[in-house]
């Protein structure tokens, strides 16, 4: 991260990214007097959203119930949409498209032009499976156009 002075400065932006991206404090405090330890404080803290603690594998606190839907969902791998910017499983923007604004992967437009080149081929009967939107060829009717 390198530091700037943009509108992304605000607190509501700090806490978001420290929670996506995790905060782990590790620090050992001895307090010492005259050679002789008194006190020793081992601190080990992390500060990070439960997706985010999910994806890293940290431990959770004994009786917490990780086999909940929800828990589910935070351990599903997401990515930010290209297009609105907006976190969705990484399997749905790749295999279909944005929840939130409609982007489409090149991958899902690939698969839906296969798809349609793949309806468009003579069935069994030898019939095309639906009107084919290319021109006819020179000479010929054009299918669907009514003439014979």
């Amino acid at each position: 991260m390198e530091p700037r002075r943009d509108g992304e400065g605000s607190l509501a932006h700090v806490v978001e990214t420290l929670l996506d991206k995790g905060l782990v404090l590790n620090a050992d405090i001895m307090v010492s007097v005259a050679g002789v330890e008194l006190l020793g404080i081992r601190l080990r803290a992390a500060l990070a959203s439960f997706e985010t603690a999910a994806r890293y594998g940290l431990e959770f606190p004994s009786g917490t119930d990780v086999e909940t839907a929800a828990w589910r969902e935070a351990r599903e791998e997401r990515d930010t949409c290209p297009a609105c910017g907006k976190r969705s499983p990484v399997r749905q923007l790749l295999d279909d498209m944005c929840p939130w604004c409609g982007w489409r992967s090149a991958r899902s437009r690939l698969a839906d032009g296969a798809a349609a080149s793949r309806s468009a081929l003579p069935d069994a009967s030898g019939a095309p499976a639906e009107p084919s939107s290319r021109p006819a060829p020179r000479g010929e009717p054009a299918p669907g156009d009514g003439r014979p």
